[in-house]
């Protein structure tokens, strides 16, 4: 006879579980952490503990992000001695249960593989749950000395460093942001794409463009990076690297292409890559092919619809 009980998240949980759980096995898995909190209704969220004789041995929850406002981020994690008892599938019936009319029913998730760990446990929690694949996401490490450096141009392609408040950037961070998530739609905005990605809060520390020639004749960004403070003081710069969506996969290659070479040119990089960048992710195939860049992580992102 099953002893859980289920009740809403309070302060002190996370304490808490983190005694059960232990540390989080990626950076992802500690990001994903911090979505468990108190109920609220803008924007909607809400948490469960499953509790065993009082003590909290499961968790999850269930929130609405006004940045991908489609289908609900959906996260549980159950401590290993109560792993395939039905807690978490328990858990995600009593959340489902609590989204009121009117909101979005459907659901998304993830998990992250890393070297020496088996993700067969949550693919198939996930696959039980009706969720299928829609996006994989690999964290990738390129080294120096792969790529040749770009040419640049006095009256052509132009390299120049940009402040995080330009507003030309932030436009531009917007529509490239929304143009690579068709497979789960996205409302950046002019606030969010500050919020989320340029921030000094976001650990952001400067960025770098290519122009198709120099800004006072009228150039226009054909990439950028971002780069962010890393996790560690020993780890590569994190960085962010994207460019201007009116391009076509043919234009956009060379100034991708280069500004790679430019960010992984002395020391390495860390960037993270899904399969709606087709030119970054086969450019990322053909270094780590030739041993160039290294895969730390893969993340799959699955949702109901």
């Amino acid at each position: 006879m099953s002893t859980l009980e289920y009740r809403p998240w309070t302060d002190g949980d996370d304490l808490a579980l983190l005694e059960i759980f232990g540390d989080p096995a990626s950076p992802h898995a500690h990001q994903d952490r911090t979505m468990f909190r108190k109920d609220s209704n803008a924007p909607f969220s809400r948490a469960l503990v499953a509790t065993d004789q009082g003590i909290a041995v499961a968790a999850g929850v269930v929130f609405a992000s006004t940045l991908h406002p489609q289908r609900l981020w959906l996260y549980v994690e159950v401590a290993r001695e109560h792993r395939r008892t039905g807690v978490g599938t328990e858990l995600v019936a009593r959340l489902r249960a609590l989204v009121p009319a009117g909101q979005s029913t459907e659901l998304k998730a993830r998990y992250t593989v890393t070297a020496g760990t088996d993700a067969a446990t949550a693919a198939g929690f996930c696959a039980s749950l009706g969720m299928k694949q829609i996006q994989v996401a690999r964290d990738v490490v390129v080294e120096p000395g792969g790529l040749a450096l770009p040419l640049f141009d006095d009256d052509g392609l132009t390299l120049e460093d940009i402040g995080t408040g330009s507003v030309e950037l932030t436009k531009l961070v917007i529509e490239f942001y929304n143009s690579i998530h068709k497979w789960d739609p996205a409302n950046m905005t002019l606030g969010s794409a500050q919020k989320m990605l340029l921030d000094d809060a976001t650990g952001a520390q400067g960025v770098i463009v290519f122009r198709d020639k120099p800004k006072a004749r009228g150039g226009k960004i054909l990439s950028f990076a971002i780069s962010y403070t890393p996790a560690r003081a020993d780890a590569p710069a994190d960085v962010l690297l994207g460019w201007n969506p009116e391009l076509g996969q043919d234009e956009s290659a060379e100034p991708i292409r280069g500004m790679l070479a430019m960010l992984a040119h002395q020391y390495p990089v860390k960037l993270e890559v899904d399969g709606s960048m087709v030119v970054l992710s086969s450019l990322i195939d053909v270094l780590v092919a030739a041993k160039h860049a290294t895969v730390t992580a893969t993340t799959y992102i699955v949702a109901t619809a």
